[in-house]
């Protein structure tokens, strides 16, 4: 699922895509591209989508003067790509789970290193073809750097399309080495190719050098700077959401409270919709969908409703079926409940709309029909079920804390 976002930086809008998984979202992360290009290259978006794939929300954004974003380009400069990553952080932090995956594609992944100490909760960085400091981005307009110079700017052809490069640009990059490398108290993936004629192998060497432990190096070989190749984003993407699982806070598990056996604790965790869900050996989220401004890292209350008749029914049946040796080899339970539903038995007393949920249940096993007639039946009385046929009544209680 993608969702376009907007946000500020300093007094410049930015336009973002936030790519979500249709699963529950295991973390988020944030995605910076490459110099010059924009969030909708082919690598930024298949890398994206593919680590939805995996469970991971990611942010991919134009930087100031790029894309969709305002601005001009021509005033911008790496110092300013670092704050648009802090604001695009900003972002994700107050409106859905700061990000603790940062990506970077060539300059991007200088961009992420340096932008990383003011992200806290980020605690795995994953470069793509990065260059150890950003002045290597030079290279790419070395020709006119004495037009640059002398005239305050010059107009520079870069891929394919014309830019304005001054000399504050050429200025502010002067600012930036690889020190600040050393310092991050995270851990760095560095992923480049051997023939990357765009930037040469010996970046991610340095890299490497001046990170810290914990760090890998991963060679893409035969891919070319761009990711031209989609198995080349594919498998990136696969690297990278296997190897950052490994460090990043999965936060549905850090959420440990102490109960009884026989208790259920629901308690907030955004205070907005996600729930933390909480009985004495579990731990789980419960959340709405992002269309009714939810987050989508759980299962709607409804879902888990479902869930528990599910689940219930099941139980019920193989206890059944083993208690009398029955040849039952699985079950299956498709639930769903509606508001809309015309009974169309014989109960004169229900009339027009009613609430009900839907079961049905597969058998599969050398069953007779007698049998299977009978686990029917056995179904009805799952002790959910018939708690809910009951009609218990809700009995609440304000507790008073301060």
């Amino acid at each position: 699922m993608r969702q376009k976002i907007s946000f500020k930086s300093g007094d410049i809008e930015l336009a973002g895509q936030l790519e979500l998984p249709d699963s529950p979202i295991k973390f988020f992360a944030l995605f910076a591209h490459c110099f010059t290009c924009g969030k909708d290259i082919a690598a930024a978006s298949r890398i994206s989508r593919a680590l939805t794939q995996q469970g991971i929300a990611v942010l991919r954004f134009d930087f100031t003067g790029l894309g969709n974003s305002d601005g001009d380009f021509a005033n911008s400069n790496f110092s300013s790509n670092i704050q648009d990553l802090i604001a695009a952080a900003n972002h994700l932090r107050s409106h859905f789970n700061a990000p603790q995956l940062l990506i970077g594609h060539s300059l991007g992944g200088a961009a992420v290193l340096a932008a990383a100490e003011h992200i806290p909760e980020a605690m795995a960085i994953a470069t793509i073809g990065a260059p150890s400091d950003a002045q290597h981005v030079v290279h790419n307009f070395a020709a006119h750097l004495e037009e640059i110079n002398t005239s305050g700017k010059a107009s520079v052809r870069l891929a394919g399309r014309q830019f304005t490069i001054k000399k504050q640009f050429i200025e502010d990059l002067a600012h930036y080495d690889r020190n600040h490398i050393s310092l991050l108290k995270k851990a760095v993936l560095i992923m480049h190719s051997p023939i990357d004629e765009v930037v040469n192998i010996r970046e991610a060497e340095k890299i490497y050098s001046t990170a810290k432990h914990p760090k890998s190096f991963i060679s893409l070989d035969n891919a070319d700077h761009l990711l031209t190749n989609k198995a080349d984003s594919d498998y990136v993407a696969e690297v990278i959401a296997s190897w950052s699982t490994r460090y990043v806070d999965n936060d549905s598990t850090a959420y440990q409270p102490i109960l009884t056996d026989g208790s259920v604790l629901v308690e907030e965790k955004d205070h907005a919709f996600t729930q933390f869900v909480s009985t004495k050996d579990h731990t789980w989220l419960a959340d709405e969908p992002l269309k009714v401004g939810g987050r989508n890292l759980g299962p709607d209350p409804y879902d888990h409703l479902l869930a528990s008749v599910g689940a219930c029914t099941s139980m019920t049946l193989r206890m059944y079926a083993e208690r009398k040796n029955l040849p039952l080899d699985h079950i299956k339970v498709e639930l769903a409940h509606t508001r809309d539903y015309h009974q169309d038995c014989d109960d004169s007393e229900q009339t027009g709309k009613i609430e009900a949920i839907t079961r049905n249940i597969t058998l599969i096993g050398d069953l007779t029909d007698e049998q299977r007639l009978r686990l029917l039946e056995i179904a009805d009385k799952c002790p959910v079920h018939k708690t809910l046929h009951n009609a218990p009544k809700v009995v609440s209680t304000l507790v008073n804390k301060r």
